[in-house]
């Protein structure tokens, strides 16, 4: 089994139960977890002030260990960017330690893809993935219910990528997809692109910043949470006015949760913004279903590697193993 560094390089931990569940199923399944010293600080509401998280990352890196796990997302990576540890990382990523984070873990990802082309995983943090409480309580670290116990296509994904042999991944497409895609008489829409991309806010809060990975004929990946399809939208027509989706192969969105539409609305939804999206970018297909997002049921994608992307018979498939 694995040997598992946890470390806090976002907002602080405040469900310790979480924390401590995380863990205890960690531990069960076999793994060796280290818990960095500074796991559990906390400053305003980050995990330490930045210098104490800096250290932290610094840690994760030098750690030897085969996973760098976060404890959750929040805020806080974007303030680091220009002090992160750059080639400690590459470094570490290139001995075999696998970074794994999600949501705020963005930035990092692509600002260590815009330095150094160095891959790392989008993927479950310790609290949200890992410390599922009991029925009723709560343990995502986002506000949102728990599920009652971690999900299982989560916990295949994470062990496929802990043993190497995780070769890709796949998913049901929604039928306004299928009938879109059913006129495409190639269902193979990329071919060794590079996947890049997260959590919407903070792939966005990056254009025009050096921490900006200029990729193109890639696969954008895409999620968020909290956030209003307005600002959603918003946020898209920002990266479509500034030419970046235009140069991708494909956009894929994963999940949009925890928003609440209202009678101002007036019809106005994601699933519209999306239609019009697809009406701007009539050569590049947009992909939605994605299972991956803050919700319990989330695959594991490699940041910064060569993927294809298929679609057939109503199914898509992001493949990696080629890259092996």
């Amino acid at each position: 089994m694995a040997h598992i560094y946890v470390y806090s390089p976002s907002g602080a931990v405040r469900d310790r139960a979480a924390f401590r569940r995380g863990v205890k199923r960690l531990q069960a399944m076999g793994h060796e977890v280290e818990i960095d010293a500074d796991a559990l600080a906390s400053f305003e509401r980050f995990a330490g002030d930045d210098a104490t998280r800096l250290a932290a990352i610094g840690r994760a890196a030098a750690s030897g260990a085969d996973v760098a796990l976060t404890t959750r997302g929040g805020y806080g990576i974007s303030r680091l960017l220009p002090k992160l540890p750059y080639k400690a990382l590459q470094r570490a990523v290139g001995k075999g330690t696998r970074f794994v984070g999600i949501s705020d873990f963005t930035a990092l990802q692509l600002a260590l893809l815009a330095k150094t082309g160095t891959p790392t995983w989008a993927g479950p943090a310790l609290c949200e993935g890992f410390g599922a409480a009991d029925s009723g309580d709560r343990a995502d670290g986002h506000g949102g219910p728990s599920s009652g116990q971690p999900d299982d296509i989560m916990l295949a994904c994470f062990d496929d990528m802990v043993s190497g042999i995780g070769e890709g991944t796949g998913w049901r497409l929604p039928k306004a997809d299928r009938d879109l895609l059913a006129k495409r008489r190639d269902g193979h829409l990329a071919h060794g692109a590079t996947l890049w991309g997260g959590n919407l806010a903070m792939v966005t809060s990056l254009l025009g910043t050096p921490w900006w990975p200029e990729v193109e004929g890639g696969v954008l990946f895409l999620e968020d949470v909290g956030e209003h399809p307005y600002r959603i939208e918003r946020m898209l027509l920002q990266l479509l006015q500034a030419g970046v989706l235009a140069q991708q192969k494909a956009i894929v969105f994963g999940q949009f949760t925890e928003y609440k539409l209202g009678p101002h609305d007036k019809g106005f939804s994601l699933a519209k913004v999306i239609e019009r999206l697809r009406s701007e970018l009539k050569k590049v297909p947009v992909l939605t279903g994605l299972p991956f997002g803050h919700v319990p049921t989330k695959v594991l994608l490699p940041v910064g590697r060569k993927v294809d992307l298929l679609v057939e018979e109503g199914d898509a498939m992001l493949l990696w193993g080629h890259a092996h």
